[in-house]
C-alpha cells in the first residue's frame, strides 16, 4: 500500500518530459499492463463480505437515517452500486493499472454527471458530484463509470451487444478525447466548456428527432429550476421571513442549538471564497436552516440546507452545507498532505480541479469538530434520468461522458502518456466492454446478496 504523502495540487512526482516520450511510455506500458489484463473480472479469493462492507460505512452516520439508505440501496443493482463504493473501491485496488496517478471524481457513475449554470450563466453538462474525489489511477474512474453503464443498461432491458455498445462508446469517447487533448495548451484546456446546446454536435452516435427531443426536455426541464421555483416548493412564509416546510425524512427541523452551530459555520467557510462573492453574501441574510436528506450514498451523513434571503422577500438564495467523510478509496492511495486531509476541503479543490467551470459559492467550513463543504444549491440542475436511456440516446449519452471524463483527467494528469497506452484501435474499449459486463454481473450479485441479507433481518430498512 502506498504511504507517500500525496496533494491535490500536484499528481504526479515524475519529471515531465516531451509529450512525444510521454506517448513513447505509454506504449511501452502496454508490454506490462496489456489490454486484456482489464477484460477479466473474477473476485479475489479473500474479497470481502460486500454486505459487511456496506454496513461498516454506517458507522458515523446519523442512526435514524441509516435504514432510509439501507432500503434506497436495496431499490435495484444500480442503487446498490451508487451506495456501494466502498465495495467497488476494494475490488479496483486489486485491478491491473499502469501506475498513473491523476486527480479522480472517485464516484464517475452516470449519474453523478449533469446539466447546471455557471456564474456566467452558460448552462453546461459536466462532472458534478465530488464527495470521493482524491488522488487515484485514472482507470478507477473510468472502470466506475463503464461499470455504472453496463448496470443501467441491463435495468433497461439492454440486451448484451447493446451493453457492449455503450460502454465501448464511452471508452472510444475517452481515448479520442485524450489524443486530442494532449496537444491542447493548459491554458486552453482549462477553458473548454460542453455547453448543454451543443452537446450533439460532435457526436458519433447521430440521433434522430426523438432522441433529440429527449436532450431537450432534459434540458429545458433543468433551465426552469430557480432559487425561487425552489422556494415555493420548500418553503413558506413565516411573519415577514420564510421557513422550511417540514417533509421527515427528507427536509426536518434542526433545534436551536445545532441550527446555531451551522450558522457560525458559515463565517469561517466566507474566507475559503474569493473576496467579491463574500461581498455579495454578506448582502444576504440567514432566514432558517433544516436537515435535508440527499442522495444514496450520502444518506446519513449531514447535510443542511440554509436559506438566506435578500432585502426584497422574492429574493431567496439556497445553500447546501455538507458533511465530507473519508472516501472509499483512501484506503488503497498514497494518503494527503496535511494541509489537505480537512474531506471538506479535499472535496472543493478536488472540484476546483476537475470540473470545467465550478460554482463561484464553493467552500468549506469545520462545525462542531466536522468536516463540511459548501456550495450554492444550483440554480439549474438536472441529468438525463437512466430509464430514458435506450439505443442511440445511450450510446450518445455514454459517449458525452468518456468525453467529459477525458477532460476531467487531462488537466491534472499526463494526456500523452495515457493516449500513449489507449492506443488508437479500438482493443482498449473492448477489453473495458469484457470487464463492465462481468463486473456488472458481481454488482447484481452483490445486490442479491444485499436484498437476501434484508429478508433476513441483518440489514434493516424500516
Amino acid at each position: 500500500m502506498p504511504t507517500r504523502p500525496n496533494s491535490l495540487a500536484s499528481t504526479s512526482s515524475d519529471t515531465l518530459g516531451t509529450a512525444e516520450e510521454s506517448r513513447a511510455k505509454g506504449r511501452a506500458l502496454r508490454d506490462a499492463v496489456p489490454f486484456e489484463a482489464h477484460a477479466g473480472w473474477q473476485p479475489e479469493a479473500n474479497r470481502p463480505n460486500p454486505v459487511e462492507r456496506v454496513l461498516a460505512v454506517n458507522a458515523g452516520r446519523q442512526e435514524r437515517l441509516i435504514p432510509l439508505r439501507m432500503a434506497r440501496m436495496a431499490e435495484s443493482p444500480f442503487a446498490f452500486l451508487r451506495g456501494s463504493a466502498t465495495v467497488m473501491a476494494w475490488d479496483l485496488a486489486k485491478s491491473p493499472s499502469i501506475g498513473h496517478n491523476v486527480i479522480i471524481d472517485g464516484d464517475a457513475h452516470i449519474n453523478n454527471f449533469g446539466l447546471f449554470r455557471t456564474p456566467r450563466q452558460d448552462v453546461v453538462f459536466d462532472l458534478n458530484d465530488f464527495d470521493e474525489t482524491l488522488v487515484g489511477p485514472w482507470e478507477w474512474d473510468l472502470k466506475r463509470l463503464t461499470a455504472s453503464i453496463n448496470v443501467a443498461a441491463r435495468e433497461n432491458g439492454v440486451d448484451a451487444s447493446g451493453r457492449e455498445r455503450a460502454v465501448r462508446s464511452a471508452c472510444a469517447a475517452y481515448r479520442t478525447s485524450m489524443a486530442s487533448l494532449w496537444q491542447v495548451s493548459p491554458y486552453d484546456l482549462w477553458q473548454m466548456r460542453s455547453y448543454a446546446s451543443a452537446l450533439h454536435i460532435d457526436a458519433p452516435t447521430k440521433l434522430d428527432a426523438n432522441e433529440k427531443e429527449t436532450i431537450t426536455k432534459t434540458v429545458e426541464r433543468a433551465m426552469k429550476r430557480s432559487h425561487a421555483t425552489m422556494l415555493a416548493k420548500v418553503a413558506e412564509p413565516a411573519g415577514k421571513s420564510w421557513r422550511f416546510k417540514v417533509d421527515p425524512p427528507i427536509l426536518t427541523r434542526l433545534d436551536a442549538a445545532e441550527k446555531n452551530h451551522v450558522v457560525d459555520g458559515l463565517k469561517p467557510y466566507l474566507q475559503t471564497i474569493a473576496g467579491e462573492w463574500r461581498i455579495m453574501l454578506e448582502r444576504y441574510e440567514v432566514a432558517d436552516v433544516a436537515h435535508r436528506v440527499v442522495g444514496v450514498g450520502s444518506v446519513g451523513t449531514r447535510a443542511y440546507l440554509v436559506l438566506m434571503l435578500g432585502r426584497a422577500l422574492g429574493d431567496p438564495l439556497f445553500i447546501q452545507v455538507k458533511e465530507g467523510i473519508v472516501p472509499a478509496a483512501a484506503p488503497f492511495v498514497a494518503p494527503l498532505d496535511e494541509t489537505q486531509q480537512h474531506q471538506g476541503r479535499r472535496v472543493v479543490q478536488g472540484q476546483r480541479l476537475m470540473q470545467s467551470s465550478s460554482d463561484a459559492l464553493l467552500g468549506w467550513t469545520t462545525i462542531a469538530g466536522r468536516d463540511f463543504y459548501v456550495r450554492q444549491m444550483k440554480q439549474i440542475r438536472g441529468s438525463i434520468p437512466v430509464d430514458w436511456l435506450h439505443g442511440a440516446t445511450f450510446d450518445f449519452y455514454a459517449w458525452c461522458l468518456g468525453l467529459l471524463l477525458a477532460r476531467a483527467h487531462a488537466r491534472t494528469g499526463d494526456a500523452a502518456l495515457i493516449t500513449g497506452y489507449c492506443g488508437t484501435s479500438d482493443k482498449f474499449d473492448a477489453a473495458y466492454a469484457s470487464w463492465a459486463e462481468r463486473y456488472g454481473a458481481q454488482t447484481v450479485a452483490d445486490h442479491a446478496a444485499f436484498c437476501a441479507a434484508i429478508s433476513v433481518g441483518h440489514v434493516s430498512t424500516t
